[in-house]
């Protein structure tokens, strides 16, 4: 198989589109270096995000479509968020749509002059005047662009925008296929910025696989791991979820803005309170046999005479935590309501959760009145969370507009950064402990899933910097190797560097194969030279008063060690920027 990447480019400005060789798999890998590259030929890291010439560029790997489990799409772009390079992930169907029509990397530079759609294909590219989907809500948008487009066959993805990124939110996301995201870090605003509602992608093409005992005896191994694995099993059972409960004992799970981190209520949106009473159906992202996606069944009444509205409402750890136990919210059918709220806006579910946790607070202790939140905010009131929602992902006055721009913006303008819950952005549902706080503050996605920190705290009998350092990095180098193939992260214990090398050279990827280490350090430290270039300053990075306020299962917060561990990997990264490639 060819080495090099088929790219499409798109200028929305000039509606001109051109396929073109890029790269090769054992330059950039795929994935994560794929779209480090791209966006280093095409963007401009100097450039504000909201510049027309700065790329979205969606990014697969030299694995995908050939092996179970590589589902994932990468998304580089400049966060309006922080207004730096970043990264965010999503499965659904995009990635084997993207295969199938014939490209690795999809590249979307400038700004259209009204709403548009663009439809890809193997044989078609096309961008639609979609002035009429403008204001729609995610889940219609959806709808319309499937019932317009009904005829074109093959995998399709429909990626979209709702009112969120509209309106620039900084955290506004991108729905993928109703059930998946690109969550993280604002991606919504900057396809809003280009006035692109949303993108077709119809994989209508055959794609030849290896004819070699090795390849399907690799395929076979893989996927029976996958299914019968009871680690795997766990995310088809009661999926993330299951972590409530655990570490609602370890005193680990945010409730109230953080103001506790256990509560008695926690069976209440437990995964198994969800999957005894809510529960409808597991369904999975394209190429992936474990089916972790959970999908609720929200049954609300609407008539006097037992009238009802079912909605199907996708949940997981991450959500339920955000609409949940940092709302207060312990009613499970209310925290799938929130989280319909906010995926029918278009808004990133963790930061909408923990931005209106913030303002609780700010209101309770007076910082703000009414007249900011236009509504009663109380920890555990669904319906005016729902109500706030609108107005977040609106923008209706300055203090939403404030708060859209971040919890720590908003905090800025009217005090109350001490119990600003924002490790980078705003924080994931995680309270394990000082190597997590680190690990998200300071980490390249300021995500739980960067390298992993609320493991090390659960897991680790000792405190040493030197250990927890070394185990951030190593993690994190790890995890960018499986980001470039792109392989869904659950999936990571069934591909160890030594499977990947095997994949890899079955596919006819030798060079990559034999180069896999040192190519995964190279893009670790890719991302963080444009981190560094775009604006990073890891010194400015500070962890809220709150963080260090803490009581988990270990006792109180070791102050200092957080803070020397944080020197320490801060030192590392800059290092790690400034290396000769």
């Amino acid at each position: 198989m060819t080495s090099s990447f088929r790219v499409l480019l798109v200028n929305l400005t000039t509606g001109l589109s051109k396929p073109t060789e890029f790269g090769s798999v054992h330059e950039h890998l795929g994935g994560s270096g794929l779209a480090a590259a791209l966006f280093e030929a095409y963007g401009d890291l100097k450039a504000p995000w909201d510049a027309p010439e700065q790329p979205l560029v969606f990014a697969i790997g030299p694995l995908t479509g050939y092996l179970p489990l590589m589902s994932k799409v990468v998304l580089g772009f400049k966060s309006p968020y922080h207004n730096q390079y970043a990264e965010s992930h999503a499965g659904g169907r995009l990635a084997l749509a993207l295969r199938f029509s014939g490209f690795d990397a999809l590249v979307i530079t400038g700004v259209a002059a009204t709403p548009t759609l663009l439809t890809v294909g193997s044989r078609e590219i096309r961008l639609w005047d979609a002035h009429y989907l403008w204001g729609m809500d995610t889940l219609a948008t959806g709808k319309w662009v499937r019932k317009i487009h009904r005829g074109e066959g093959g995998h399709r993805s429909i990626v979209r925008i709702g009112p969120a990124g509209e309106n620039l939110v900084a955290f506004g996301a991108i729905n993928v296929d109703t059930y998946r995201h690109f969550g993280r870090l604002g991606c919504g605003a900057a396809m809003g910025r280009k006035r692109l509602k949303a993108v077709l992608v119809s994989g209508d093409r055959k794609v030849p696989v290896p004819d070699s005992k090795a390849y399907a005896a690799l395929f076979q191994a893989i996927y029976q791991e996958a299914v019968q694995s009871p680690l795997m099993r766990k995310y088809h059972d009661l999926g993330t979820p299951e972590n409530i409960l655990p570490l609602n004992a370890l005193h680990a799970l945010p409730w109230r803005n953080l103001q506790a981190t256990q509560d008695s209520n926690a069976t209440s949106i437990s995964g198994e309170r969800f999957a005894q009473e809510l529960l409808l159906r597991q369904t999975a992202c394209a190429g992936c046999p474990v089916g972790c996606i959970h999908i609720g069944l929200l049954r609300e009444r609407f008539g006097e005479e037992h009238e009802y509205l079912y909605r199907q409402v996708s949940y997981d750890h991450e959500p339920v935590f955000a609409a949940g136990s940092m709302l207060g919210v312990t009613d499970p059918a209310q925290v799938l309501r929130l989280l319909e709220s906010m995926e029918r806006l278009g808004l990133d579910a963790i930061s909408a959760g923990v931005s209106l946790a913030w303002a609780t607070e700010a209101l309770e202790k007076r910082l703000v009145s009414e007249k900011e939140t236009l509504v009663a905010l109380h920890f555990g009131d669904a319906d005016a969370y729902e109500r706030a929602l609108t107005h977040l992902a609106g923008g209706t006055n300055d203090f939403y507009q404030a708060l859209g721009r971040g919890t720590l913006h908003a905090a800025s303008l009217y005090e109350g950064k001490d119990f600003a819950c924002v490790l980078g952005q705003e924080m994931a549902g995680y309270a394990t402990g000082e190597v997590f706080f680190v690990s998200q503050a300071c980490g390249f996605r300021h995500s739980h899933l960067d390298s992993a920190g609320y493991t090390y705290d659960q897991s680790a009998d000792h405190k040493t910097v030197d250990h927890a350092l070394a185990f951030l990095l190593d993690e994190e180098r790890r995890r960018v190797q499986l980001t470039c193939m792109v392989a869904c992260l659950f999936a990571r214990k069934l591909y160890p560097e030594d499977r990947l090398q095997e994949a890899l050279r079955v596919l006819g990827h030798e060079e990559a194969a034999q180069n896999l280490a040192s190519l995964s350090q190279k893009v670790q430290a890719i991302r963080w030279r444009m981190r560094f270039r775009s604006g990073f300053d890891p010194d400015q990075v500070l962890l809220p008063k709150r963080f260090y306020e803490l009581t988990t299962w270990k006792g109180p917060i070791d102050a200092p060690f957080l803070e020397r561990l944080a020197a320490a990997y801060k030192h590392a990264i800059r290092r790690m920027a400034d290396s000769p490639l």
